[in-house]
């Protein structure tokens, strides 16, 4: 997790530009993730992440009205070079035979990091407005950790079954 940003001088508006890009970085990953992954089944690992993009799309769109809501047009400072794997899962990450387990795994470790983000940004927090924008930033983050959680444990016992390698024979 990266971020090129400093917090103490940091502007509502700045705050909001972060948040929404945290968002459209997770969102591109997971949509990376499904393409790599390519789509076999409705309960697939691709599955996941494309569901995982469709949140991540949701959250950061409603960020991004928020913001312009307040602030208009007015060009962004903070870009998304400006940071680095936030709120986006590893890179590294997919497997072709991944199973959707393993997928929901991976997105609450991706919701667990934006939510340790979050609540560690909060502590160089002088301005109450961004303090407040940061705590309903990670319970939201909380109520996803939730909200994946739940997904996991509904899922039937053969969601935890990487596919088997297929023999080139």
């Amino acid at each position: 997790m990266f971020t090129r940003i400093d917090f103490s001088n940091l502007t509502l508006m700045d705050a909001l530009d972060l948040a929404s890009l945290i968002e459209f970085e997770a969102f591109k990953r997971y949509v990376l993730f499904a393409e790599q992954l390519g789509h076999r089944d409705p309960s697939d690992a691709a599955s996941v992440f494309r569901s995982m993009a469709g949140n991540e799309k949701k959250h950061g769109e409603q960020l991004a009205q928020r913001r312009l809501a307040l602030f208009g047009n007015v060009t962004p400072k903070v870009k998304l070079d400006d940071l680095f794997d936030v709120e986006a899962p590893d890179v590294g990450l997919p497997r072709w035979n991944m199973s959707p387990l393993k997928a929901f795994q991976v997105a609450l470790a991706s919701e667990k990091k934006a939510y340790a983000f979050y609540d560690g940004a909060l502590a160089s927090m002088k301005q109450p407005d961004i303090k407040a924008l940061f705590e309903e930033l990670r319970d939201e983050e909380a109520e996803h950790i939730h909200m994946v959680e739940a997904s996991i444990v509904k899922l039937p016992p053969e969601a935890a079954i990487d596919l088997e390698d297929v023999d080139a024979d």
